[in-house]
């Protein structure tokens, strides 16, 4: 009689809870538990932040999809997730829009600490952190045997690509955290333009650019929540697509700048504009072409802190070139090209190409006096010479003919 009665409870039982998780996809065997903490999943993306929530479990805690909220706003229907009962387990979805989230209570924190940079130097780098939380609301009564649910989450968005990948998560009784990290590299385009009007894209015909040619470059953000501006922090350029190459031309880093590169606008709005005057790399000396490749590094910033990470000009220390090996490979370096660039120099020999490239020829105060003196010697013979001659004519018209007596033996 025991063991039937053991039988009923846990048939009973287990009808309960099959009724309990009737019309969702949730597995009795799996799911008759308080959440954890990988109930939650965290996606970071460029314009919203989706959470992911295992809905089983807080059907099991005794609620329902419309008692989570974010922040505790249970009251605004904006601020809820909804179902999706398409997948197994059956979640609850929220969508947080980067361009609204403070609507919501999610709170937006940047950081500002000190970092190395690409090239090994210590500079100010900034990380933008978007945190908040879904709870349940609390029953109007002293006491409850319902547990409160509390689910933390947080984005990382470093905004100079410096900080790895990483996911963190702890969770003790019913509360669960997520942190998550998220990129806006996809947003980030380097392109090239014929003109200042930053109009028309770059056409590079197939004989390539001549040399000198001006070309008028931009990174620009896309789809990119208003909020951020972009900040160039150098910009470089190499003959391979390989931003990493030890072969590399800096066109600006800080203060430095090449002499034919002109920087219109950084860190004042999503757009940050150049120009330059494409040239060609030794190396390609045996070739009729030349290709050159434009890499930029870019950070991102709020309007009010880009003045801050602007360099200080005339107080920041040159880097040599033991400091160039450091790029980090997780870094987001912008890339354009190839620039073909042409040389429109006709063919020459190798003697032709000496007297060409050679130094003129410069006379020293020696070799002058003495192709004078030659000068004056050849001038004096010449006038000796034009003197005897004279002298010889004179002597010829002057003689007068012999005068005697005819001698009758030669008759």
């Amino acid at each position: 009689m025991e063991r039937l009665c053991v039988i009923l409870l846990l048939v009973s039982k287990t009808f309960i809870v099959n009724a309990q998780f009737n019309g969702f996809n949730c597995d009795a065997n799996f799911h008759s538990r308080f959440p954890a903490e990988r109930d939650i999943s965290v996606y970071c993306g460029v314009q919203t932040i989706t959470l992911k929530i295992n809905f089983c479990p807080v059907l099991f805690s005794g609620y329902t999809d419309t008692d989570l909220a974010l922040n505790g706003r249970h009251g605004d229907a904006h601020c809820r997730g909804f179902i999706n009962n398409n997948t197994f387990p059956t979640v609850v979805l929220f969508s947080i829009s980067l361009s609204t989230l403070e609507a919501c209570g999610n709170s937006l924190v940047v950081s500002t600490a000190q970092g190395p940079n690409a090239y090994g130097n210590l500079s100010l780098v900034q990380i933008g952190n978007i945190a908040g939380y879904i709870d349940t609301p609390d029953p109007p009564t002293v006491i409850s045997y319902l547990p409160g649910l509390l689910y933390k989450f947080s984005c990382s968005y470093p905004l100079e690509y410096l900080v790895n990948n990483t996911q963190l998560a702890s969770s003790a009784a019913a509360i669960s955290v997520k942190d998550s990290n998220g990129t806006f590299v996809s947003t980030l385009n380097l392109l090239l333009y014929n003109d200042s009007t930053y109009i028309q894209h770059l056409a590079i015909p197939m004989s390539g650019l001549t040399l000198k040619t001006r070309v008028f470059a931009a990174v620009k953000a896309t789809n990119l929540d208003r909020r951020w501006n972009v900040l160039m922090d150098y910009c470089y350029t190499t003959p391979s697509g390989n931003p990493n190459d030890e072969l590399r031309y800096d066109l600006f880093f800080g203060c430095d700048k090449d002499p034919q590169t002109t920087v219109f606008e950084n860190g004042k709005s999503q757009m940050g504009r150049f120009s330059f005057e494409v040239f060609r790399f030794v190396k390609h000396k045996n070739q009729k072409m030349s290709t050159v490749f434009l890499h930029c590094v870019t950070k991102l910033c709020r309007a009010d802190d880009c003045p801050l990470l602007l360099p200080i000009c005339g107080k920041r220390r040159k880097r040599d070139t033991s400091e160039r090996t450091g790029v980090a490979s997780d870094n987001a370096v912008m890339t354009a090209g190839p620039i073909i660039t042409r040389s429109d120099e006709t063919p020459t020999n190798n003697s032709q190409l000496a007297q060409l490239n050679g130094p003129p020829f410069k006379m020293n105060s020696v070799t002058s006096a003495l192709i004078s003196a030659i000068a004056i010697l050849g001038v004096m013979s010449m006038c000796f010479f034009i003197l005897s001659l004279s002298l010889l004519r004179g002597k010829q018209t002057t003689s007068t003919p012999l005068s005697g007596t005819h001698n009758p033996a030669f008759s």
